[in-house]
């Protein structure tokens, strides 16, 4: 064999190997999401491809023949066609030359099939994965239809090994939260995704893991009507604290018999200048929910019922608190709604936060980048987490330290922990 003959076969393959190891790479990365949107859009070869992701044996094994033979036939060829030439360029040498001129010819062959058989074509392949995929997927078919005999004796000693070491060799495609949070992220980072989109987002699967204890008003804040109230206490506690829906009790929060709204009581006072109650044309039934609730069980609770107001009990059977659509809403949206309350965390100038008890943990972990509170199963809001680190009642002064930042009490109310100052420590390494 000539050199030209042999350059010729070796070019053809390279070739070869370069297509297989482009293949290779460009079916085992491609994405399934991206190729069921190719499949929506009519493409069937993306089909193909996702079959062969779910078996990749077969093509697996085509590519490890093909590779494997072309190593052996190029350094077969190399070793006969091109030493034998450089040794005519060299004039017969002998000793350390020979030698010297045998390692060139196998760096010859060797450095041109890493560069264009496998270096070259792979990162090719990463640049478009699904593109490159289904382009290949069809000499793919055909060649683990050729090579069938093989493919079957291969493949089948490779799924006896695996059998015996109980591998299983199923690719599974499963989508989890932490993976929709990493896509998120790398989108925001990249400027695909608008940081308010980001933001929306991280709230939307917050939902699923947050109970309604940390978005409710608390029993304390509830105000509700006695059912025998008189007409000038309920002007009184509506001009003093004005909201849009009261409970009705009879007698105490443990009977809740309804609730009315604002608008409707006042419609009915001005046109009759009467108030009752139970009138069976303001007083509404009341939704009662566990507190055990997620707030995205509450949003599903809401729109099965047509409700946006509900009572929140507990294990037994106590009013802990209310919630509202707004409330739920408010977590998805967050900073992004305007509201005339007060803020729960505070920033100030100095660098410091103040922070309302009842903050829930969730913001508290947000506002100041922790990671994850010590059984946090035990407590939602940070005023726990101070009753949980203290263990006893709090009073003013009392401070722990966790995370880097040290929590301060520095306002209580009948052994409730009104406001925290929280402060960055200088040496946060021995703070937990």
């Amino acid at each position: 064999m000539n050199i030209l003959e042999a350059a010729l076969l070796l070019i053809l393959l390279i070739a070869a190997s370069a297509f297989v190891s482009c293949a290779e790479l460009a079916l085992a990365s491609a994405r399934k999401i991206k190729l069921q949107i190719l499949a929506k859009e009519g493409n069937t070869r993306a089909l193909d491809v996702i079959h062969m992701q779910q078996h990749p044996g077969s093509f697996i094994t085509v590519v490890q023949i093909i590779l494997n033979a072309v190593a052996i036939l190029a350094g077969s060829i190399g070793e006969a066609a091109v030493r034998p030439y450089l040794y005519r360029l060299a004039d017969r040498p002998d000793g350390w030359t020979a030698t010297l001129l045998s390692l060139l010819s196998f760096l010859l062959i060797t450095g041109s099939f890493i560069l264009l058989a496998d270096l070259v074509p792979k990162r090719f392949a990463m640049t478009r994965p699904e593109r490159v995929a289904v382009r290949v997927v069809r000499p793919m078919l055909l060649l683990i239809f050729l090579l069938k005999p093989f493919v079957w004796i291969f493949d089948g000693l490779a799924n006896l090994i695996f059998r015996l070491l109980h591998i299983d060799t199923a690719r599974k495609e499963q989508l989890t939260s932490e993976d929709i949070y990493a896509v998120v992220d790398a989108g925001a980072q990249a400027g695909v995704i608008k940081q308010q989109e980001h933001y929306l987002i991280e709230n939307i699967f917050d939902m699923q893991q947050r109970t309604v204890t940390s978005t409710m008003s608390t029993r304390e804040h509830i105000v509700y009507f006695d059912k025998n109230a008189a007409p000038d206490h309920i002007m009184h506690i509506m001009a003093e604290k004005p909201h849009r829906k009261f409970l009705v009790c009879d007698g105490d929060l443990e009977r809740v018999i309804g609730y009315i709204e604002s608008h409707t009581l006042l419609t009915l006072f001005i046109q009759e200048q009467s108030l009752r109650l139970t009138d069976k044309r303001m007083l509404r039934k009341v939704l009662f929910i566990p507190d055990t609730l997620s707030l995205y069980d509450v949003l599903e609770t809401f729109k099965n019922s047509g409700e946006d107001f509900a009572v929140v009990v507990n294990e037994y059977a106590l009013v802990v608190g209310i919630v509202t659509l707004k409330d739920v809403m408010s977590i998805v949206m967050g900073e992004l709604v305007n509201t005339e309350e007060e803020q729960q965390i505070i920033r100030r100038t100095d660098g410091t936060w103040l922070v309302d008890g009842t903050t829930p943990l969730e913001d508290v972990m947000r506002a100041l980048d922790i990671d994850t509170f010590p059984n946090a199963e035990n407590y939602e809001t940070i005023a726990g987490f101070m009753m949980y680190a203290l263990r006893k009642i709090p009073k003013r002064t009392d401070f722990a330290e966790y995370g880097g930042y040290k929590f301060e009490i520095i306002d209580t109310e009948n052994f409730k922990i009104d406001q925290l100052l929280v402060t960055r420590q200088t040496n946060p390494e021995t703070s937990d």
